[in-house]
């Protein structure tokens, strides 16, 4: 059926109030994670003066990938995860105190 799929919405779409990705959100453990995953990379690029078409390039994710992760529009998978991670030497994966 459609729209049943855990990703026919993105993770912003469960913001209850505020902006992604400092916003409330409801109970929902993927969109959450998403959240905390966005908060990091956006914190980790700033830390390094990165803009996302350095990042890009230094990761080999495509841009627009970057900018959906830090926007909430899209749910990464996890070679992008980790090719972002390897690029800026940092872990994005939240921890499981959330």
């Amino acid at each position: 059926m459609p729209g049943d799929s855990p990703r026919a919405l993105s993770p912003r779409a469960f913001v209850l109030t505020g902006t992604w990705p400092d916003a409330a959100l409801a109970e929902h453990h993927g969109a959450r994670v998403a959240q905390a995953l966005a908060r990091r990379l956006a914190s980790a690029m700033n830390d390094r003066g990165l803009s996302a078409n350095r990042l890009a390039r230094a990761s080999g994710i495509n841009r627009q990938t970057i900018a959906n992760v830090l926007a909430g529009s899209g749910w990464p998978d996890l070679l992008t995860i980790a090719s972002l991670e390897r690029a800026l030497e940092t872990d994005l994966w939240p921890g499981r105190a959330m």
